[in-house]
């Protein structure tokens, strides 16, 4: 029988007397350099990081160079694929998303005998509680995250990608829409053949009963909408500052940023985010790809990534969406804090500085933190113009007023902060909800958690062309039905999980924004009374009904202009206000998108129309795109310039 190769990737031998921790070791061996090693030693009195996360985190030390080191000062070996077998069965028993949490992996030794393959092996004390007996007394091998990462990813690649689509209860997804597509059709085609024969042969009353209900609906969204702006007006305005001094040790923070053929984008995204300030030793940014998209993988080869960044490349599955490889990367993350970015976004430089600060004085409720967005480009056209005072509308004014009213909700899809552990406990995101944002928002408020808004800015790029505008605006509302249509499926049940108050709060805005959507071509029927034209409706009802309802209508216009006229009356976005009447062209593309979307509802659930981004770049050479925002051909709102 052969004997066994000697080991030649052992860590260099240990000095006679022992190192009495990682940073003797380190100053003895001179693998760092006395004053960046103090530096590292200082800040961890305030962040929760180990000396090896700092070094690492500070580009101090790479991981092979830290692997050796930490191998050498414990005297165990270093991993070698050729000795140290994995075993699947092992990362099965202990768990995928527990492997690559924890960064371990079962393996064994030549000889058969059980052993755990690590990468922070200054946390292994506290990780092995949590372990089978098998696994807590087992010699340690000692390796790279990424080496032990990749390992389990490929061992547990089926389950990790069945749990990935899987992961929220089927009692609270809406993964099982998809099923009996034929049957779905067919009910469909029967429902619009009834309601076509009933117009037919009752059109005025089927007119008159779309009216008055787009009527209803227009008043209590107008009810809705008042409340909220007073309730915005009347919040006690805090200037914006510096960021508190932390109350404790700075948490890990892990953001993902899933990337999805982002050619133009991607690079510039590296470069965005090297501004942030907090320490990069806590900082853990995902780079979330998908296995079929290889234009996205191979400028990002191009692109030197700081060692806070990282790529998770997320089997291809179905379906392919956002919220799935959100849910694959969750388990690849080192943060306590999960955050979301997109990919032309431009977050503040101190935004996680904010966020961290915030969650270690939030009550234990607080398990969600709602950023501020804004739109980088508004010059650009008529329609990025309008669509950044909707968005300044929505983000500055509505949001924050429902909150303060006590209502739940609906999240945006970026400048998203959660507590991990809440977040795993709700399974994630719904891998088949294309607006998984706002589903997520009522997930939290069923499940006792509170979502606040907190003063911190992301800029983003605002689709400023029409057609894609359209197909977002449909992918929007389609989720919004969606959502709707889920958390209703027991309403009983939701009235009792988030309260009576919360339950009115969620019909009147699922309900009126759908309606008015769908129905608002009836609603500018309205203007025919002022113009002196006849109106269908003046066979039924007296024109003194008429014009109340036509006052009605004219009115909600108003509120919605005055609204909008509170959230760009700020110096950086007042340049917006001769552009307000523009809006009465702009919200009618809502109607187009929303019977795309009730289209889509039936013939394609699950189907993500991906926004492009990117649009506002002037310069599409890859080689360029470091360059592209300081070049003439954006132009970047006033105090967004150093975007």
């Amino acid at each position: 029988m052969a004997r066994p190769r000697p080991d030649t990737r052992r860590a260099p031998a240990p000095a006679a007397k022992p190192a009495r921790n990682l940073a003797a070791y380190l100053r003895r061996s001179g693998a760092v350099a006395p004053s960046v090693l103090l530096n590292a030693q200082s800040a961890l009195r305030h962040q929760d990081a180990t000396l090896a996360e700092l070094l690492l985190g500070n580009g101090a030390m790479s991981p092979d160079a830290m692997a050796a080191a930490q191998a050498g000062y414990l005297g165990v070996p270093l991993f070698d694929p050729s000795r140290h077998s994995p075993d699947p069965a092992g990362v099965h028993a202990l768990g995928p998303a527990t492997c690559l949490r924890m960064a371990i992996l079962p393996a064994r030794l030549p000889g058969g005998r059980p052993c755990l393959v690590v990468a922070r092996p200054e946390r292994l004390a506290t990780q092995r509680a949590a372990l089978p007996d098998r696994w807590r007394d087992a010699p340690v091998i000692i390796a790279t995250e990424a080496a032990i990462q990749d390992r389990v990813a490929a061992i547990a690649r089926n389950t990790l990608t069945a749990a990935a689509s899987a992961r929220v209860p089927e009692s609270e997804s809406c993964r099982n829409w998809g099923k009996a597509p034929g049957r779905r059709i067919a009910l469909t085609l029967a429902g619009l053949v009834l309601c076509l024969a009933l117009t037919l042969a009752f059109p005025v009353q089927v007119f008159t009963a779309l009216v008055l209900w787009a009527s209803f609906t227009l008043l209590v969204a107008g009810l809705h909408k008042s409340a909220a702006v007073l309730a915005f007006l009347t919040t006690p305005r805090r200037r914006p500052g510096l960021p508190p001094p932390p109350a404790g040790k700075l948490p890990r923070v892990s953001v993902l940023v899933p990337l999805f053929r982002e050619r133009d984008v991607a690079t510039v995204l590296v470069e965005r985010l090297s501004r942030l300030t907090y320490p990069k030793a806590l900082l853990d940014v995902v780079l979330v790809l998908e296995e079929a998209d290889d234009l996205t993988r191979e400028v990002l080869e191009d692109a030197t990534l700081p060692p806070w960044m990282r790529v998770v490349v997320v089997p291809d599955g179905h379906p392919r969406t956002k919220p799935r490889a959100m849910n694959y990367a969750l388990d690849f993350c080192r943060g306590d804090i999960i955050g979301i970015w997109d990919a032309e976004d431009a977050p503040a430089p101190d935004q996680v500085d904010r966020i961290a600060a915030r969650f270690l004085t939030a009550p234990d409720d607080v398990v969600c933190l709602q950023g501020v967005l804004d739109y980088y480009n508004p010059r650009q056209t008529w329609l990025a113009r309008c669509f950044t005072v909707e968005y300044a509308t929505w983000f500055r004014v509505m949001m924050p007023g429902m909150a303060r009213l006590g209502f739940a909700i609906p999240l945006g899809g970026t400048t998203l902060f959660f507590r991990r552990d809440a977040l795993e406990r709700l399974g994630g995101w719904d891998a088949h909800n294309v607006t998984e944002d706002a589903d997520l928002g009522f997930r939290l408020a069923r499940h006792g958690y509170r979502t606040e808004m907190i003063a911190t800015t992301t800029g983003e790029e605002a689709n400023c062309h029409l057609w894609p505008w359209v197909r977002q605006r449909s992918r929007w509302l389609k989720g919004y039905m969606v959502t709707w249509m889920v958390h209703m499926r027991r309403p009983g049940l939701l009235w009792r999980q988030i309260g009576p108050w919360r339950f009115l709060g969620m019909q009147t805005h699922f309900i009126t924004a759908l309606s008015q959507f769908l129905l608002a071509p009836l609603l500018w029927s309205f203007w025919l009374i002022p113009l002196g034209l006849w109106h269908p409706l003046e066979t039924f009802l007296p024109r003194e009904i008429l014009w109340t309802m036509g006052k009605l209508f004219l009115g909600i216009e108003i509120l919605t202009l005055g609204a909008a006229l509170i959230a760009v009356r700020g110096r950086d976005h007042r340049h917006l206000v001769p552009w307000l009447p523009a809006m009465h062209l702009y919200f009618p593309l809502g109607c187009i998108a929303a019977y795309k979307a009730l289209w889509e509802l039936v013939a394609a659930p699950f189907y993500w129309d991906k926004t492009a981004h990117g649009l506002s770049l002037p310069l599409r050479g890859r080689g360029l795109l470091l360059q592209a925002l300081d070049r003439p051909g954006i132009e970047l709102e006033p105090g967004h310039e150093r975007l």
